[in-house]
């Protein structure tokens, strides 16, 4: 009988079935001639299997060794697919790749093409093999990571994609029936360690392809923990590969557990959309900030700024609210001002856009001028503007109190709106050295709760809308930290 494989498609399959064996022997201790004596299969055999130089390996066989193995319901069952995928010939294989594509996006890239490309590059050519992009919730992370996989898909990479349970999605979920779905699920709990497993909904399928609750939980401080990366191995063979963890907690991950999972896959990249950094070896940390949102134009050329990405990206919003609306001078004179006014936030410029169907452009410009808090909730859905809240809210109490204290600080300290500070600001206010001021801007600048700005042309920093927000008093008067100043304690004599 013929299997209709090319030579270089039986050894993949055989290979990859190999691997899987392998991997199920040295997780529970056995030798080649224990696993012989266990399941009476010759250790010629096993040496052949494990090797991928048995080209047509036999159902009763597999069956042998699985029982010596002890493999319960769910390997046995990975391990006779294993075999059923190296049958189907090289067009099964194909077919498999194909499905390996990350999700749909909702909408257009608008403003990220350098970001887009630079990460894109790194991880195609290797040059970063795990890259964690962080920033502020709504800022648009998702968005980048979909573009770059997108890209990545395009060169040939099978692109596995993992949504986060609590996670801000920007996407459609990918297609139920993704051979590889449970696996990227069972891959993700992994690495989240014994007794870290996520919680999950109650029932159906995650957007962006991943597996419901069940698949999540099963492997955590299960005996089958070291199954995913040899499973991913023997799936994918020695291809490059994106695995995207999307909305991932860092503090949850286990280091030891990437390491397995690099060495099974040494073609794999690993790319993290996270609110922190993993701050594990290896990592490239990819900063993204808000979209750039210069001052407003003179008002002697109310047309310039139209092509600052902040402005495009709400002009785009704004005309999904309002088809009719032109791009003409004034218009962009008002989007300007808006988009700088919120401080080119994606998502606060979402959530503004949403206005449009309860107001006219100026009166919502009038609406960010005297109240830009107000503004955070999406009309459309106000689940997505609390959340936007709740999330900035969430960032900033896990700050040290330092670092809060500081925020605070130079809200109160602002004449304007949204004026820019400097390092020598932090240095006064707080007391420190310049090197300790430079570390906790960088540290606020990771965490999204400043950004850059060179609006009055020179090196500085701005206190994001969304978070003057957030730092406000929750009572529903639109008052901002201004009006509640807290001192900032100096550093300690040394």
């Amino acid at each position: 009988m013929t299997t209709g494989l090319s030579p270089e498609g039986t050894h993949t399959a055989t290979a990859a079935l190999g691997t899987l064996i392998r991997g199920h022997r040295l997780r529970i201790g056995l030798t080649q001639r224990e696993l012989a004596d266990l399941s009476t299969i010759s250790v010629r055999a096993i040496r052949d299997l494990e090797k991928g130089k048995a080209l047509r390996p036999r159902a009763d066989t597999i069956r042998l060794i699985a029982d010596g193995l002890r493999l319960g319901p769910r390997a046995r069952t990975a391990l006779e697919e294993s075999v059923s995928r190296g049958h189907q010939g090289g067009a099964g294989r194909h077919l498999l790749t194909e499905r390996c594509a990350p999700p749909v996006p909702l909408h257009p890239l608008i403003g990220r093409e350098a970001e887009a490309a630079i990460l894109a590059e790194e991880l195609r050519s290797g040059a970063e093999r795990l890259v964690t992009v962080v920033g502020l919730s709504g800022v648009g992370k998702t968005r980048l990571a979909l573009e770059a996989a997108a890209r990545l898909y395009e060169s040939g990479f099978p692109v596995l994609w993992h949504t986060a349970p609590d996670a801000v999605t920007d996407c459609l979920p990918a297609a139920d029936e993704d051979p590889l779905a449970d696996l990227v699920a069972d891959c993700a709990a992994y690495l989240q360690g014994a007794g870290a497993a996520p919680t999950a909904p109650a029932h159906g399928r995650r957007p962006g392809g991943a597996a419901p609750a069940p698949a999540l939980t099963a492997l955590a401080g299960s005996a089958s923990d070291e199954l995913p990366p040899v499973a991913l191995a023997a799936a994918l063979g020695d291809r490059e590969a994106l695995l995207v963890l999307d909305g991932v907690d860092t503090a949850r991950l286990d280091f030891a557990r990437l390491t397995r999972l690099r060495r099974e896959l040494p073609g794999l990249r690993l790319l993290l959309t996270a609110d922190t950094p993993w701050n594990v070896p290896g990592e490239r940390l990819f900063l993204l900030a808000p979209l750039d949102a210069p001052l407003p134009a003179d008002p002697a050329d109310p047309g310039a700024g139209a092509d600052a990405p902040a402005v495009r990206f709400l002009l785009a919003r704004l005309r999904r609210v309002r088809p009719e609306l032109l791009p003409d001078e004034q218009t962009t004179a008002h989007a300007a001002w808006i988009a700088h006014r919120l401080d080119g936030h994606p998502l606060a410029l979402a959530a503004a856009a949403s206005w449009l169907s309860v107001c006219d452009l100026p009166t919502l410009r009038g609406i960010v001028e005297t109240d830009p808090a107000a503004v955070l909730d999406h009309l459309a859905d106000g689940h997505s503007g609390s959340r936007l809240r709740d999330r900035v809210a969430r960032t900033l109490g896990a700050l040290p109190p330092e670092q809060r204290d500081l925020l605070t600080a130079l809200c109160a300290a602002q004449d304007t709106p949204a004026p820019d500070f400097g390092l020598d600001d932090v240095v006064r206010l707080t007391g420190r050295t310049l090197p300790d001021g430079g570390r906790m801007v960088r540290a606020l600048l990771i965490g999204g709760v400043i950004r850059p700005s060179t609006d009055h042309g020179r090196s500085g920093f701005r206190v994001p809308c969304v978070v003057r927000a957030a730092l406000a008093p929750a009572d529903g008067t639109g008052a901002t930290a201004a009006e509640a100043p807290a001192a900032v304690a100096p550093a300690p004599a040394a």
